[in-house]
């Protein structure tokens, strides 16, 4: 019988395969044959340009992002300072001029060069 891998995300050895994709029965996270290797950071966070972000990096929004519960809009082109990553689904925590502290998602900004 061919072994599967150990999940990823929380080491369950009850991985079972869905078509083209590896699944954990008990986190529900599913990922791609190949995708993580041996010495992976599942904490790495990309920009929308595939470059590594790190906690205090500058970056630039390239969308314009609607704020649920208000009226406001973050414009394209809004440089935030100082951000740092969190674990979730938006990913980078930081405090934009004019509306306060979010969450962002990284496949919405570019970093800035230093």
């Amino acid at each position: 019988m061919n072994k599967l891998p150990p999940c990823p995300q929380c080491d369950s050895e009850f991985t079972y395969e869905d078509r083209n994709l590896y699944v954990c029965p008990e986190c529900a996270n599913e990922w791609l044959p190949g995708a993580v290797e041996e010495g992976d950071e599942p904490s790495s966070v990309k920009d929308a340009n595939g470059n590594l972000l790190e906690d205090g990096d500058s970056v630039t929004v390239i969308k314009d992002l609607k704020v649920k519960g208000s009226s406001s809009v973050v414009k394209v082109g809004t440089r935030v300072k100082n951000i740092r990553l969190v674990d979730g689904d938006h990913n980078i925590d930081c405090k934009i001029d004019g509306i306060g502290a979010m969450k962002l998602k990284s496949e919405f900004v570019k970093k800035v060069p230093k």
